[in-house]
């Protein structure tokens, strides 16, 4: 169910919205200060956050909104800002209050459902997140893709791919195969924001294929944690017996049975630095020359392209 996180005081959503909101299937978290707020974002983020101007008597609402729009696990969350009318007397800054809704107090709470459901609507026009991880999908891959192509400073794209997830899909179903590529969403979106948030960038181009863009002085320390992690949680989704015996048996792609080792994450980065690439499509091709080679190694690995040329 789509979940809501109110950060305000007590009396921000009147009982009469909140039984209408939990009626039509949204769920409710409550926060009525700042380090609360802040780590409901960090650790479970909302699908939509409702804040006031005022929060906490200062400019916390500030700090919470600019936190949600720096999350890496779930981008784009939509933002309502409630405000008084007397405080829209004084112009705000909007590239201060980077939110994308306002209501003013009182608000009926069918006006507060229609507004919540055209904000769904608009996001789910104007982006296109992958539906499972609800991670950015393949059009804001390209545009971050380019937009540090543009970067004076090196980065890194980073291409990640879990080996032997078809058979694993095979052999143990598609809805553990789904579990399987929301850990990895988790853990790639997690150390990414861990390490090196600034400037940095996670994606799902789809299926159990992700891009994570961070600075290129990072790079090996964040696909190191990403594989560390992954390892670290990865026989959750793992049988005793195929554990025990370190491999599991399924059929090829030509439907020959083969064994198949253990899931693992391989890692193809490619860095931009010096101006050697000018199209996101000449990365894509040299992190595929990458990701064939490295995908040739046993276990989790990942491969760093610093060519010159």
């Amino acid at each position: 169910m789509p979940r809501i996180l109110i950060a305000g005081n007590d009396s921000l959503i009147m009982p009469e919205c909140r039984h209408l909101l939990e009626a039509k299937g949204y769920t409710l978290k409550y926060c009525t200060n700042l380090p609360e707020a802040l780590g409901q974002v960090l650790e479970d983020p909302p699908d939509l956050l409702v804040t006031e101007k005022g929060f906490s008597g200062k400019n916390d609402e500030v700090e919470l909104i600019q936190a949600v729009k720096t999350c890496l696990q779930k981008a784009n969350i939509p933002i309502f800002l409630v405000v008084d009318e007397i405080q829209l007397q004084v112009e705000l800054d909007w590239d201060h209050y980077p939110v994308d809704d306002i209501i003013t107090r009182s608000f009926i709470p069918e006006i507060l459902l229609a507004r919540i459901r055209l904000a769904e609507s608009r996001m789910a026009r104007a982006f296109d997140n992958n539906p499972l991880s609800r991670l950015p999908g393949n059009t804001s891959i390209i545009r971050a893709i380019q937009r540090v192509l543009r970067e004076a400073d090196g980065y890194a794209v980073c291409y990640v791919d879990i080996d032997n997830f078809k058979p694993y899909n095979d052999r143990y179903g598609f809805s553990r195969g789904d579990e399987v590529i929301l850990m990895v969403a988790r853990v790639v979106a997690n150390v990414v924001a861990e390490l090196a948030r600034k400037g940095s960038f996670v994606g799902h181009i789809g299926g159990d294929d992700f891009v994570f863009i961070v600075r290129e002085e990072m790079v090996e320390p964040v696909c190191q944690k990403i594989l560390t992690n992954f390892d670290l949680v990865r026989n959750m989704f793992l049988s005793a017996e195929d554990i025990a015996m370190g491999e599991f048996v399924g059929r090829d792609r030509q439907n020959h049975e083969t064994r198949f080792g253990l899931l693992s994450l391989s890692i193809a980065a490619v860095t931009t630095g010096g101006g050697r690439y000018s199209h996101y499509g000449e990365v894509s091709s040299a992190a595929s020359q990458l990701k064939h080679c490295v995908k040739k190694l046993d276990g989790s690995n990942y491969l760093v392209d610093r060519r010159n040329t």
